[in-house]
Formats: C-alpha cells, sequence, structure tokens
C-alpha cells in the first residue's frame, strides 16, 4: 500500500516537473518588432526590429540581442540598433547570416549565445526563420537535444524553411562528431 502511495506521489512529481520543465511559445505584438514569438524569458525569435523597440526587448528580461540580418539589408540600422542595445543595457551581437547554409555564421552564433551573460536572448532577422533556425541549431549542437524535440520548438518560433532546417541539423550532427 505504501509502495503504491510512493509510486504514484514520484509520477505526479515527474508529470509536474515535466509539464513545469515544458515551455510554450507565444506570440504577442509589439510596436517596433515584427513576428515575435517567445519561449518565455529564455529566448525571443522575431522578424525585424526598430531601434525604438529595444528597451521594450529589456523590459521582456531579455540579457542581449542577437542580430542576424545582413547591415545591407533595407531597414537593417545596425549601428543604431547597437547603440540602442547598449544604451538599454544589453549585451549586442551583430552575425550576419544570409538565409543560406552557412557553418561560418553557425559557428559564430554559437559562440555569441553561449558567451557569458547572453541568455536569455532576443534573436532577430528580418522575418524570423533565420532567427528560429539558429536557435535550433543551438539546441541540437550545445543542449543536445532530440531533433523531433528542437525541431518542434524551432517551427513554433518560427523556422520554416526545410534546407536550412536540414542544414541546422546537419550542422549539428556534424559538429558532434568533431574532436574538441
Amino acid at each position: 500500500m505504501q509502495g503504491t502511495r510512493y509510486l504514484a506521489g514520484a509520477l505526479m512529481l515527474a508529470s509536474i516537473a515535466a509539464t513545469a520543465h515544458a515551455q510554450q511559445v507565444s506570440k504577442e505584438p509589439v510596436e517596433g518588432i515584427r513576428n515575435l514569438a517567445r519561449l518565455e524569458t529564455t529566448v525571443a525569435c522575431a522578424g525585424a526590429i526598430t531601434a525604438d523597440a529595444v528597451p521594450e526587448i529589456k523590459k521582456m528580461g531579455f540579457a542581449s540581442i542577437v542580430n542576424l540580418r545582413l547591415a545591407s539589408e533595407p531597414g537593417a540600422d545596425v549601428e543604431k540598433q547597437e547603440a540602442a542595445a547598449k544604451s538599454a543595457g544589453l549585451k549586442y551581437f551583430h552575425v550576419p547570416f544570409a538565409g543560406k547554409p552557412d557553418p561560418v555564421a553557425a559557428e559564430a552564433f554559437l559562440k555569441a549565445i553561449t558567451s557569458p551573460g547572453a541568455e536569455p536572448a532576443f534573436i532577430h532577422c528580418a522575418g524570423g526563420n533565420r532567427a528560429a533556425t539558429m536557435w535550433l541549431i543551438k539546441r541540437l549542437a550545445i543542449d543536445r537535444w532530440e531533433v523531433d524535440r528542437a525541431v518542434a520548438e524551432a517551427e513554433a518560433l518560427g523556422q520554416t524553411s526545410l534546407p536550412l532546417r536540414t542544414f541546422a541539423i546537419e550542422f549539428a550532427k556534424a559538429r558532434a562528431n568533431q574532436p574538441r
């Protein structure tokens, strides 16, 4: 009888822990931020932002901004955004990622996202797909998540490109096989 209660209690605690660990993606409109998808305060993947939105990003609890836009993209305003981030007390990383498989950009992103004080991170590009792709790479290569779980989260965050998804998975697998 006591063993049954212990087992039931353990199962209930495991269920609560699993539910607490599973974070939900929320999408909310924020002035100056396109396609915002947040995973609580762990990460946000978004499209284009304006420098005026940076103080709101700080208020949301993020410690850094990772900008994946090319400086040549219309409206990218990389320097203005960097100045706004620094003024708000946020770390700022510019990791240009053109939206095609790019191992150099992926490594630069991983270096940025794993640097001390980078998380929780607000990651953005123009539409959100590149941002969610880079987060997918992080989940696979650094957090060692299973592919299905990481892909499901990335899709909820805005990852839509099958070629980039394939790149992310292959990049993470190849990286795992490299000597450290």
